[in-house]
């Protein structure tokens, strides 16, 4: 586990944390990131800013409170870094503009279906071969989106023009997908070493759920149930790696380029209030700088499996906020769409938990015989 417990232990007089403490200890972790990412779609409807300006104010915030935050993102990034860097901002810009223009369910659900563009994309840009499993989680997820796009609400205060949102916050599942696909370029000498730096990135970013955060990505196959179900998600030492540090790397210049990209179309800023400040404040410093920290440590001591589905509380708060704020109502299609879409990408990653670990036990025994 990576929150400094290990340290202090090793320090003169410090005591070390119960067994019970250093097991709860990342759960509560990972559950207050996927909390504080919930609230993305709430608080950036809260902003009287149109979405340009505040993708970009939101961006400039969270980039500097990680310089300042994770001192392993202040390094010269690669040139693969910076493509899954562009990536990744482009999925941020999307995810802002489609939730001002429909509702932060329709939103959150149509990022989700990230999974099946790197399903349908993988095999020709990874080469990675599709399993007949594979196939079902495909069908119900695509179908999880017909009912999303038929269900259309009609336009409110806080959803204008729902077709042109839902058609944003898909085109964000596809540049999700990509991100996921080159962070899992980035792990290829890493292995599951990748995975908690990977689920730092987004949005986010496959596995059992979508948003800016995702769920943990290892370096061969791409959702949290993928490396070694039974160890840490940063290994047996849960200490971070020059190859889970790159992944934490493209999240900051992800940061950095989708401010600069926004910047031109959010010039000049319109008239504001205080409270609109104070809610990009949040944004950037809590809603992605705090979430992204608390997920990084709490990962190093949770199996990925386990961290997928603590995660999924992202995509299940984050209609309620803007219920609970907003009064932002859902149709009976878009919930069932997104229940859909979020079950087939769980039970997928239950599928590869096994498969894995059934094949973990056969390279124990042959190495034991």
């Amino acid at each position: 586990m990576y929150d400094g417990s290990a340290q202090e232990a090793g320090r003169s007089g410090a005591k070390p944390l119960p067994a019970t403490g250093r097991a709860l200890a990342p759960r509560l972790q990972l559950l207050a990131a996927a909390a504080l990412f919930s609230t993305g779609g709430a608080a950036i409807k809260a902003v009287h800013f149109s979405g340009w300006p505040v993708a970009c104010l939101r961006s400039i915030i969270a980039g500097a409170a990680l310089l300042l935050l994770l001192p392993q993102v202040r390094r010269r990034p690669t040139a693969r870094m910076l493509g899954v860097a562009a990536c990744y901002a482009a999925t941020m810009i999307l995810f802002v503009l489609a939730n001002k223009l429909t509702t932060a369910a329709s939103t959150i659900y149509l990022q989700s279906t990230a999974p099946l563009f790197v399903l349908l994309l993988s095999p020709w840009l990874l080469g990675e071969r599709v399993r007949r499993a594979d196939l079902v989680s495909m069908a119900a997820i695509a179908l999880g989106l017909v009912l999303l796009v038929t269900g259309l609400e009609p336009a409110s205060a806080t959803a204008p023009r729902p077709l042109r949102g839902n058609l944003l916050a898909a085109l964000s599942g596809l540049t999700w997908a990509l991100t996921i696909m080159g962070l899992r370029s980035l792990g290829r000498g890493g292995g599951a070493a990748v995975a908690p730096a990977a689920a730092a990135v987004d949005h986010r970013d496959t596995g059992a759920a979508g948003g800016e955060r995702g769920a943990a990505t290892d370096g061969d196959h791409g959702t949290a149930a993928d490396g070694d179900r039974d160890a840490p998600a940063e290994g047996a030492r849960g200490a971070p790696t020059a190859h889970g540090d790159d992944a934490l790397v493209a999240a900051f210049w992800g940061n950095v380029l989708a401010a600069a990209a926004a910047l031109p179309l959010s010039l000049p800023l319109p008239p504001s209030r205080a409270t609109d400040w104070l809610v990009l404040a949040f944004l950037g410093l809590f809603q992605i700088a705090l979430a992204y920290v608390l997920l990084s440590r709490g990962l190093g001591g949770v199996p990925a499996l386990e961290a997928s589905l603590l995660l999924l509380l992202e995509p299940v708060l984050n209609p309620l906020w803007a219920w609970l704020v907003h009064g932002e109502r859902v149709g009976p299609r878009v919930l069932a769409g997104g229940a859909m879409i979020l079950t087939a990408t769980l039970l997928n990653s239950w599928h590869d938990a096994r498969l894995a670990a059934r094949e973990q036990r056969g390279r124990a025994a042959a190495a034991g015989a």
